[in-house]
């Protein structure tokens, strides 16, 4: 229909110029104009990861289905994703570390495949035009391990004698599952993870039925909300699991076996709902459809981290009793790095800059130490002399004390500075907006100054990014 609706323009415009109709017909379109298919880039883009993630599409969801045996740590597993080309696509790259993948198959077809290190490049038999949604069917397997850094730490998969853990910051789901592993290509997961019978399997979102057949058990999760990749997790082995609904919503919360039934862990898991509560009179409603926490018991997780809708803590936070903060700032990160989520790891402090901040609410609202108090002490006690911005800390500091510590102040500072009444506007507005999606921040600071209608360029550049030590606000 395009072609005739050209045809007759072609027509009126002849006629216009006073040329007769039976000219000869207009020329078919050229060869340029088909599609030409290139292949997608082996890194989404960020500066400092550029091999993170990949381009030439969009994924729109996950459907996992894995299978784990703990005593021959093999893992196999069926990975279905849906996804839209960016561009005239040849071929595309997935993320996939220390596994391998068997039968790939793009809309049905079988499709070629090869792996280089944790790039794992797929040929579809035709070429996939821009615009175009597809699925990609993955069959893989094999004995999964951990990728990092010692200065990021690992990330990944960590097997233990009865399970495994699959957890870690910034990278980690390549571990066991293929993917588009970076914050910029958020998506839909769902989860059916088969365990022997007697072990649990908990990950992210609204808890499913699980089944027992032949002595193996099949759990399924789903998370309906977009999710970073990183932010997926999986954790395996023997767990107390109670399962309750609080605001309307599935509550899950899971404590290892091996810790206390009422210790310190479980304790501080069970003020989850309430501190969700608080915090939603500040940031916003919750934004996704489950809530929970997860407390491991296995020294190599030496963190907490806010995997979507169930937080996982490590055990050191519950070392010295029960601790409120590290749960405040897990769920903070709900709305504050899952719900909107960085566009590139530079902007790390948007994360935990908020989060801390949080903690500082967290303990105000208990009493145990008001907001200017809290502030006071981390600035009174902050090694300005350190090298190190918050909003741009180089790829080695993504979790230095300048993007928690730092970044908690400018947030506290960029409060005092534009006032109470603008600042409840600008957090409630930010996890609105931005929900399920990315941001930036340059979109911070254009939405901070939209509102309060300050100028605020060199507020941002003394706290986030200029070394030394601004004045108070």
């Amino acid at each position: 229909m395009k072609r005739a609706g050209i045809a007759g323009s072609l027509c009126v415009v002849l006629a216009i110029a006073g040329c007769s109709t039976d000219e000869e017909p207009a020329p078919a379109p050229s060869p340029s104009s088909a599609p030409v298919f290139a292949p997608g880039a082996e890194g989404i883009g960020d500066p400092y990861f550029p091999k993170y993630g990949n381009g030439g599409y969009d994924v729109a969801g996950y459907d996992l289905k894995v299978r784990y045996d703990p005593a021959s740590d093999q893992l196999t597993g069926t990975a279905t994703i849906t996804a839209t080309a960016t561009q005239d696509l040849s071929r595309f790259n997935l993320d996939l570390s220390k596994l391998s993948a068997r039968n790939v198959t793009v809309d049905g077809v079988r499709a070629s495949s090869s792996a280089s290190g944790a790039e794992l490049t797929i040929t579809p038999a035709t070429g996939l035009t821009k615009g175009r949604a597809f699925t990609t069917v993955i069959e893989y397997g094999g004995v999964p391990g951990q990728i990092g850094t010692a200065v990021l730490g690992e990330g990944g998969w960590l097997a233990s004698p009865d399970g495994a853990i699959a957890l870690g910051q910034p990278e980690s789901a390549s571990t066991w599952f293929p993917v588009n592993d970076h914050p910029l290509d958020k998506a839909t997961f769902k989860l059916a993870i088969t365990v022997p019978e007697g072990v649990e399997a908990i990950s992210n979102g609204v808890p499913g039925q699980h089944t027992t057949t032949g002595g193996w058990t099949t759990w399924n999760w789903s998370e309906s909300a977009p999710m970073a990749s990183y932010l997926s997790m999986v954790v395996i082995g023997q767990y107390r699991v109670t399962t309750s609904t609080h605001d309307g919503k599935p509550m899950v919360l899971a404590v290892a076996e091996s810790l206390p039934a009422n210790g310190p862990a479980a304790q501080s898991l069970a003020k989850t709902g309430e501190i969700t509560d608080f915090l939603a009179t500040k940031f916003g409603p919750y934004p996704f459809d489950a809530n929970g926490g997860v407390a491991v018991d296995d020294r190599r997780i030496g963190y907490a981290l806010e995997t979507q809708s169930r937080p996982v803590y490590g055990p050191a936070f519950f070392g010295n009793g029960a601790n409120e903060s590290v749960i405040a700032h897990e769920l903070a990160h709900q709305w504050f790095g899952d719900s909107v989520a960085l566009e590139k790891w530079q902007d790390i402090w948007l994360n935990e800059g908020f989060a801390t901040y949080a903690e500082w609410l967290w303990s105000d609202h208990e009493g145990t130490s008001t907001l200017q108090q809290s502030f006071d002490d981390v600035y009174d006690n902050y090694p300005w002399d350190q090298p190190g911005e918050a909003g741009d800390p180089g790829a080695n500091r993504i979790f230095g004390n300048a993007v928690y510590q730092r970044g908690g102040m400018t947030v506290y500072a960029l409060q005092r500075t534009i006032g109470d009444a603008a600042f409840d506007q600008l957090l409630k507005r930010w996890t609105s907006e931005h929900k399920d999606g990315n941001a930036s921040t340059d979109d911070l600071i254009a939405m901070a100054e939209q509102i309060s209608g300050k100028q605020l360029d060199e507020f941002f550049k003394s706290w986030l990014f200029t070394e030394g030590k601004p004045a108070k606000p």
